[in-house]
């Protein structure tokens, strides 16, 4: 699942491409999209806004009008130069590794000068109108975005944390988008294992300045990736089950965590 970081600087990349003027050309390829007309209903309008909240991304049209995407597991924005039949709707993806496909592979292409914007896979895509927007539970409900410009209020989050079952792993607790918007498995392994806290430790057992310094290890790094596109480099244990640990020497341990049995990394040897 791309995670907040990705998400934001997705958002950047829309901003740049489709903020400014009225779209030349909104399509529709997918036997998902076509039959809604969301052609008909965007074709001349301005995109006045690109928003990411948390991993939610938000693009905003004149008319009181949005388009409310979550990438989930497989989907994804792209910006590329527009193709200009408009049938084969190829692109390569924000952070620059080439995408797949075209034609109804995409779920919405919406284009404005010589780029394209093009949305593939995501099981969630909306049309809705800005006060339904508002009133989204899903949105409302969300902490506060790591990857947000701004100062970071670590309080705020401290508190949400607190206020979470003092059962819960720290690590389960940390995707939670409740608490904190934007966190996924890379961030919340590669944090707890900088901060040296075991992502299994219940909240009960974990300490203030223990949480501040996961969040302190996580925040420089997911902001300079949703500004940059930059990835996390080297990492330090997500993706590397049965390898040793590059600060103790001990075999990094993978497992399932959580209702959704997300897969987290972790080093048994100096994560205590």
């Amino acid at each position: 699942m791309p995670e907040g970081d990705s998400i934001h600087f997705a958002a950047r990349r829309l901003r740049e491409a489709l903020v400014g003027g009225p779209l030349d050309r909104v399509l529709t390829p997918s036997p998902r999209t076509r039959p809604r007309g969301w052609d008909r209903r965007l074709a001349g309008r301005a995109v006045t806004a690109v928003e990411a909240r948390g991993k939610h991304l938000l693009l905003r049209f004149d008319g009181d009008l949005v388009l409310h995407s979550h990438l989930r597991m497989s989907g994804s924005w792209t910006v590329r130069p527009a193709i200009a039949d408009g049938r084969g709707v190829r692109g390569s993806a924000a952070r620059g590794a080439p995408a797949r496909g075209h034609g109804a592979s995409a779920w919405i292409v919406l284009g404005r000068g010589g780029r394209d914007a093009v949305q593939r896979g995501g099981p969630f895509l909306e049309l809705r109108s800005a006060s339904q927007v508002a009133a989204d539970p899903r949105l409302r409900a969300l902490g506060p975005d790591l990857c947000a410009d701004g100062p970071l209020d670590v309080d705020r989050i401290l508190r949400r944390l607190r206020q979470d079952d003092p059962t819960r792993p720290v690590g389960d607790a940390l995707l939670d988008q409740r608490t904190v918007a934007g966190i996924g498995n890379v961030w919340k392994s590669e944090g707890c294992h900088a901060a040296s806290i075991d992502p299994w430790r219940p909240l009960a057992a974990t300490g203030d300045d223990e949480l501040r310094a996961i969040v302190a290890a996580i925040a420089p790094g997911i902001r300079r990736s949703a500004r940059e596109g930059t990835h996390l480099r080297p990492q330090q244990v997500y993706g590397r089950a049965g390898r040793p640990c590059p600060r103790c020497g001990a075999t990094i341990m993978a497992r399932g965590m959580g209702e959704d049995n997300r897969t987290t990394w972790w080093c048994p040897g100096c994560q205590t």
